[in-house]
């Protein structure tokens, strides 16, 4: 057994998929298709397409319900699920705010106007996020609102991948969207597959290590976008009522079984704090967390025991 592994750009980020086989031939064309399988789930969802489903509901914000893919969907019930779930600090409708005021690519010299991102925050409310389950049509109450699956994207696509992979037979893997992964059955030499928990402070040196068998991480950090203003360190995770960025948290990992669960959980625990999100992860079967403050201390949930 060997492990074979593709490098590409997928929904804006580096995708790494490996897959363990014989038959190095056989592994080429299953990380061939996996990478056809991601991009098709890209053209659905992505919001850089005039013609992709999730535009089209945008386009019709206010105007009309659309009709989607099963798929699409589907991803958007499960996205609102996880909305009642994490008190709405999960949001797909936080696209009517993101890019116009936060733009963390260090030109950012003040905060935005609280004003006009107050105005803007009525748009974001994943309960105008309206569903017709007999015509598979997603309306948007008001106009103007966007939807957007940056919080759960790339979690989606990583288990879709798995799945596809699978399918086609293959009994180990890891399909790993730019840190948001999904593992499963062992690596060629039988071990489980080990995982590195990304240290805040340099990305390149993890400070944990963990062995993983059929699990996914996730994780959301202020340490790869962020911007300084006025001494104060705001990151690129933005907290879904207030319109502003969250400070004093680097990190939030999650661990558990699906790669889609961990992605979209890991910003709204960022965003709830420490003991708020720490609290809500220990009331969900089969989830855990790490938490990394902005002074390097170490939370977890009640079944994580560092070694």
């Amino acid at each position: 057994m060997k492990e074979f592994r593709k490098i590409q750009k997928l929904m804006g980020n580096q995708f790494e998929i490996t897959v363990v086989d014989t038959n190095e031939i056989v592994a080429k064309e299953h990380l061939e298709a996996a990478v056809l399988e991601i991009r098709r789930i890209e053209n659905l969802l992505t919001t850089f397409h005039e013609e992709s489903q999730t535009n089209q509901i945008n386009k019709n914000a206010g105007i009309k319900p659309v009709k989607v893919d099963l798929e699409v969907f589907n991803l958007i019930e499960r996205s609102l699920r996880i909305s009642k779930m994490t008190d709405g600090y999960f949001d797909i409708s936080y696209g009517s705010i993101d890019k116009k005021f936060w733009n963390f690519d260090r030109e950012m010299k003040e905060l935005p106007d609280p004003e006009r991102i107050k105005e803007h925050l009525k748009l974001v409310n994943f309960q105008n996020i309206l569903l017709n389950y007999e015509e598979s049509t997603v309306f948007l109450k008001e106009k103007g609102m966007r939807i957007g699956f940056g919080g759960i994207g790339k979690g989606y696509a990583a288990e879709m991948g798995k799945q596809l992979l699978q399918k086609r037979g293959v009994n180990s893997g890891v399909v790993n969207a730019s840190g948001d992964l999904t593992t499963w059955g062992t690596q060629a030499n039988g071990k489980p597959w080990t995982i590195g928990i990304a240290n805040p402070d340099n990305a390149r040196l993890p400070f944990s290590y963990m062995n993983i068998a059929d699990m996914a991480v996730a994780t959301s950090g202020s340490y790869e976008k962020f911007v300084r203003i006025g001494g104060k360190k705001y990151s690129h995770t933005i907290n879904p009522k207030t319109g502003m960025p969250v400070s004093g948290i680097k990190s939030t990992t999650i661990i558990c079984p699906n790669a889609e669960i961990a992605d979209a959980l890991a910003t709204p625990v960022t965003i709830m704090g420490i003991e708020k999100g720490i609290g809500m992860i220990n009331q969900i079967h089969q989830v855990e967390c790490i938490i990394i403050d902005d002074e390097n201390h170490i939370y977890s949930s009640k079944n994580i025991n560092f070694k």
